[in-house]
């Protein structure tokens, strides 16, 4: 595990976001393409999570996003962030608050 400053750590811009549509990717296994909104903006995000979750679970879901995270074309879609979750190898779970947070709440 690499240690990194602070200065590091502040540059990440996390945030809550809702999920508001979920598809399957066609031609994939493990990708669902989402829509996300932050509160004031929506995003489209191709996260590696469909092995685990259906778009009909995630629908709704308040998630965490790596936000500032360079846009990427993941099989022709863009990518604008990153879905956070856990991951013990076999099972994946997604990182949810326990309480009620509105979206775009930034991770302090």
């Amino acid at each position: 595990m690499e240690i990194i400053g602070i200065e590091d750590f502040l540059k990440l811009d996390m945030r809550l976001a809702k999920v508001i549509y979920a598809e399957r990717i066609e031609g994939s296994e493990k990708l669902l393409k989402l829509k996300v909104s932050l509160g004031n903006e929506e995003r489209t995000v191709v996260a590696g999570i469909a092995k685990h979750y259906t778009p009909e679970e995630v629908i709704g879901k308040k998630i965490l996003l790596l936000a500032n995270l360079k846009p990427r074309k993941i099989l022709g879609i863009e990518s604008q962030g990153m879905v956070l979750a856990l991951s013990d190898g076999e099972r994946l779970s997604l990182i949810v608050p326990d309480r009620e947070v509105a979206e775009g709440t930034r991770v302090s």
